[in-house]
């Protein structure tokens, strides 16, 4: 285990904890540590005693300690081992599996997210599916650490899923050939009238670089110019919160981009623009910045800082709603706690716990086919038990907005796929650009 990969970024923000909390040690527990601890230990004295069969301290320690985490909030967890390693392949690596991000939902495994063009996104895994089976076996009940292995395997295997979508009379079968994960956080195309597209498909190290560099690629292409900037933050659970200030700064030039804020003085932290970096990456051109419901912690940072300081239009879909900062802790050689430790706010004070950023242009993704039944049973943060509650009280009737129809979008998926158009949301986006060709990047975003 290389545990000098997570002591360069110990400030996580990505979606949700994929990872149950496990360990292997406990230390002596006795009364001078509080009437508290002590009941702790005598309830631990008596399992021991007179609990039916034998019972290892390694599964006391563990149910301990999944116990304490679970009554705090759905991102703070023990990692060791196997889970450390998991980790660690997010931020830096590559394995071989579906491509799923995964939470555990009242003892079912929850897709937040598929990885975008991964296994499990190409076999048409949506987020909000509910996986019931493996191969046929139930894993309703079972822990995510062992449903997350059993998905994983060798390049080329393929697994049966089988799936429960809301809004679906009856599960059904989905099988999904494993493959090599890359993690590619950055890919980008040159549209149709020298519009760019760049997506952000997770925060990893060197994203602020990667899209740099996509960027310039991007404007050779143009003969030096674009006309347009689609920034696709969809679908990204999030990650490293330094490589979310390092895009927004692409894009400012002054200002602040994110503040935290937590309850010890080290963990409030404000993080602003610095010219000395690259300045204004695309001065003058109009950017959007797409998001959905899979938007999440890292990619929100992004969207909000762009949104409030006027830089970019949002457009999409109301976005995941984790605005909690998770600190890394080593606990150990190989072991660490991944600790809530804070709230990040956008410029405006504005924090995205629960409510999420909402887009300036709403604009749902039509060319779903199940797009009308997901609307009503999408998963955010908000939905996780034990979820941190935001400090304004947001109301569930606010929340809930995203889910009205909204009667300006009514063609179906097969009357859009029929004109030539995959992608509703981005074609949405690109004809956006061409429509307002010589608008100031300024005066676009400033508009309603």
């Amino acid at each position: 285990m290389n545990f000098a990969t997570f002591a360069r970024s110990t400030a996580l923000v990505a979606a949700v904890a994929l990872i149950p909390a496990t360990t292997s040690g406990m230390a002596e527990i006795d009364g001078r540590a509080g009437p508290q601890f002590a009941k702790l230990f005598a309830v631990y004295q008596k399992v021991k005693a007179d609990y039916v069969d034998p019972v290892q301290d390694d599964k006391l320690v563990k149910g301990a300690i999944n116990g304490m985490l679970a009554a705090l909030d759905p991102h703070s967890a023990y990692l060791d081992g196997s889970d450390l390693q998991r980790l660690e392949t997010m931020i830096d690596g590559n394995y071989s599996g579906l491509g799923l991000s995964v939470v555990m939902d009242d003892g079912a495994v929850k897709v937040v997210s598929p990885f975008k063009g991964s296994p499990a996104d190409k076999a048409g895994i949506k987020a909000g599916d509910y996986i019931t089976h493996l191969d046929g076996k139930l894993i309703y009940g079972g822990s995510l650490d062992d449903a997350v292995n059993q998905m994983r395997g060798k390049t080329g295997t393929k697994v049966k899923l089988t799936i429960y979508r809301p809004g679906r009379d009856e599960p059904f079968d989905v099988s999904v050939t494993r493959g090599v994960i890359e993690l590619e956080p950055v890919t980008s195309e040159l549209l149709k009238g020298n519009i760019g597209h760049i997506s952000v498909n997770e925060f990893s190290k060197d994203v602020g670089n990667d899209v740099f560099t996509a960027y310039e690629g991007l404007r050779a292409k143009a003969g030096g110019k674009l006309n347009g900037l689609v920034l696709d933050l969809r679908k990204n659970p999030g990650g490293s919160l330094d490589e979310a200030v390092a895009l927004s700064d692409l894009f400012l030039t002054n200002g602040r981009i994110v503040s935290q804020r937590g309850r010890a003085p080290g963990e409030t932290i404000v993080y602003d623009a610095e010219t000395v970096f690259r300045g204004e990456m695309a001065q003058g051109v109009p950017v959007i910045v797409l998001i959905d419901e899979g938007t999440a912690s890292a990619s929100e940072i992004v969207a909000g800082a762009l949104q409030d300081h006027h830089r970019a239009v949002i457009m999409g879909e109301r976005s995941f709603g984790k605005g909690s900062v998770q600190t890394l802790i080593p606990l150990g050689p190989d072991a660490a706690l991944k600790l809530t430790t804070a709230r990040y706010y956008t410029p405006s004070g504005h924090s995205v716990q629960e409510g999420g950023i909402q887009p300036d242009i709403v604009v749902p993704q039509l060319t779903d086919p199940d797009f009308a039944l997901r609307e009503k049973m999408s998963l955010r943060e908000s939905d996780l038990r034990g979820h941190l509650v935001n400090e304004a009280a947001l109301k569930d009737t606010d929340l809930e907005q995203d889910k009205r129809a909204d009667p300006r979008f009514q063609q179906t998926a097969e009357q859009l796929k029929a004109k030539g158009i995959e992608d509703f949301q981005l074609n949405y986006a690109v004809e956006t650009l061409r429509r307002t060709a010589g608008v100031g990047a300024k005066t676009l975003a400033k508009r309603p």
